[in-house]
Parts: structure tokens; sequence; C-alpha cells
């Protein structure tokens, strides 16, 4: 059941289940589905099989699966799932670092650590809080929507800023980015909203990237190249820098 308590000594119970669909996206797969049966109605078969799959593609891309977090104050958990492809040194957006003239301090413009993931659109969509605390900022920017892969996507497409800080002022900025097909960026909260790490804050509709910028001495512990969950891989670990190789077999 959901807020379950489980740990890496045995508490807990777990099983498999279908994953629910997000109601974001019931509204697609029921046009999809009228459309279907409008069409296998009509006689029109050759053109209702294929749309019959198309209405399963469009449910499967918003599923919504559970997530097992894990709870350390010193963990950084992964946004989004999919694909580590860059990660690199940079300053963070202005509009992460920048004073907003809300009071709100930004990140500051020193370079940190940028990880980018990019999600394909057979992966889960939903984005989750990489730490718990308060949502300090939340700015929506339009834009291009260049390949998410492009280092300059970052810049250059359309995307939402987060701006999250915990009680003890640690702040993790992180960034929903638009891609090739992706046309829409979905809020599930605002500034001012207390969230719980791994609490989904949105989604991005049909294949897209998220930036997370890491706190200056903190080091990403996944690999390029590597696949994360969102809501449970560990991204990074507050004060470590290690440097980690893998092998691609």
């Amino acid at each position: 059941m959901p807020g379950d308590i489980l740990d890496n000594r045995g508490r807990g119970t777990a099983g498999w289940s279908w994953p629910s669909i997000h109601p974001e996206g019931r509204k697609f797969g029921a046009i999809a589905a009228v459309a279907t049966l409008a069409i296998a109605f009509l006689g029109l078969g050759f053109i209702a099989w294929p749309m019959a799959v198309l209405t399963l593609g469009i449910l499967a891309f918003f599923r919504d699966p559970e997530r097992v977090t894990p709870r350390d104050d010193a963990f950084i958990i992964a946004p989004a799932d999919g694909m580590i492809t860059l990660i690199q040194k940079v300053s963070p957006p202005r509009e992460l670092s920048a004073n907003d003239g809300t009071g709100v301090i930004g990140m500051g413009i020193a370079p940190v650590t940028r990880v980018s993931i990019f999600m394909s659109v057979f992966d889960v969509h939903i984005n989750r809080a990489p730490i718990g605390g308060t949502v300090r900022r939340v700015v929506y920017i339009p834009g291009k929507f260049l390949n998410a892969d492009l280092d300059k996507a970052s810049e250059e497409n359309e995307r939402q800023h987060f701006l999250i800080e915990r009680g003890d002022g640690l702040q993790i900025g992180f960034t929903q980015i638009a891609g090739l097909i992706a046309r829409r960026i979905v809020p599930f909260v605002k500034a001012g909203d207390i969230v719980a790490v791994g609490q989904r804050v949105g989604l991005i509709r049909f294949g897209s990237r998220v930036d997370v910028y890491l706190p200056e001495g903190t080091e990403p512990k996944v690999l390029v190249g590597q696949r994360v969950v969102a809501g449970e891989t560990v991204l990074a670990e507050l004060g470590q820098a290690p440097l980690i190789e893998g092998v691609r077999q």
C-alpha cells in the first residue's frame, strides 16, 4: 500500500501489480479508444487494429507505477526515468540562480554538476522530487523543440525550472525540458507547496529530458549511459565526489 515503510532488512511486503494510468493521460486514452471503436463499427478493421495498438501505447505512456523511495538526508533521488546522457560542469540557469525579487535566494552562479536524464517515449514520464522541502520556484519558459539529447536544448527548448529548498537550507534545482515530440509540460505543484522526496511534481508528454543541478562539492553516483528510475535511484550523496567508472557490456 502507498505509504508503507520498507527497509533493507526485510521489513514490508511487495508484489507486482498493474500500474495505474495518470489522470492527465486518461482523456487521451479515452479519445483514442472512442475513435478506435467508431472506426471498427464502420468495418475499417485495417485501420481499427493500428488504432487499438495506438490506444494501448498512449495508456502505457501515461502509466504511473508506485515507487519505493530511499529515505536518507544525504540522498538526492533521481527525478526522472531514463538514461544518463550528459554529466557536465555548468553554471545554473538564471531562473534558478538569480534573485527573483521575492526574497528567495537562488543557487548562485558558481559552476555545479548538471546531470541530464533523457526520457524516451517508452519511459515513465511522471517526474518526482529529488529531495523533500518547500518548492521555492516554478518557472515556465516557452521555447523550441530541438532533440532533447543536444546540450543546447537546456537553453533553447521549452522548459520548466523547479527549485526545492529543505529546512536546513539545501537547495536542489531541476529542469523539465521538452523534446522533439513533447509539446506540453504539466506541473503538479506550485511555489510555496511542501513536497516529500519522491513525490510526483509533474510530467512531460511524449519524450523529453530532465536536468538536475547538484550542490557544490557533490558528484553523481551514476554513470553516463546508465538507466535510472524516478523516485528510487540514488542520483548523488551530499558531500560525496568519488570517481566511479563503469564498463559497457
